[in-house]
């Protein structure tokens, strides 16, 4: 069955972190927990949608487009739903609103693990590094 793709909702939240959590997407609850759930979808400059199969969120994809770059942030698909087209369909439907609001390309940081499926949707590696800093509150 094809997934259907909406906007993220408030009653999405206990499935999506039961997903992250199967998926090991769920390490940082303060970037990905029901709060920043939230904040990300009152965020103008966020795409957050949700794949859902038979009245189940089983999907979920985040991006940002800040008038310059559009950036995938999290992609992820429960699973027992993997392998049955719904990221390659959430990506889609977000990479197809980010270029709506004028995005010229779209960037996604990706583990190793995740490579493949980044590159058979269409994406290229490039040779860069990612850099964090933790920043205390």
């Amino acid at each position: 069955m094809q997934p259907v793709v909406r906007p993220f909702r408030e009653e999405d939240i206990p499935a999506l972190i039961e997903m992250l959590t199967l998926n090991g997407q769920y390490d940082y609850p303060e970037i990905e927990g029901p709060e920043a759930m939230r904040r990300v979808a009152a965020c103008d400059a966020a795409v957050f949608l949700v794949a859902e199969v038979e009245g189940r969120s089983v999907g979920l994809v985040r991006a940002v487009y800040d008038g310059s770059r559009a950036l995938v942030h999290l992609l992820s698909v429960h699973p027992d739903q993997q392998g049955r087209g719904v990221g390659t369909t959430l990506l889609q439907a977000c990479v197809d609103e980010l270029v709506r609001r004028g995005a010229p390309t779209v960037s996604v940081t990706v583990s190793e693990a995740s490579a493949a499926f980044w590159e058979k949707v269409g994406f290229a590696r490039l040779p860069v590094f990612v850099m964090l800093k933790e920043v205390e509150r």
